[in-house]
């Protein structure tokens, strides 16, 4: 079964973009997700502060 997310208050902080969603609890949750080919990073997290904070230290290990 996929995910059906519907993002919201998307930015983009260097190659990774962060988002807000509904989770199937209605909880609101964040991903940062890095947009870079190869790279497959992408994480969930319960505050903006800390997919921001991953967004802004993430280093794509593909070069």
């Amino acid at each position: 079964m996929t995910a059906n997310r519907r993002f919201r208050d998307v930015t983009r902080i260097g190659p990774v973009q962060v988002g807000t969603f509904n989770d199937s609890r209605g909880r609101e949750k964040h991903t940062a997700a890095c947009t870079a080919p190869r790279c497959g990073f992408s994480a969930d997290y319960d505050s903006r502060a800390a997919a921001e904070l991953a967004a802004r230290t993430h280093r794509c290990p593909v070069r």
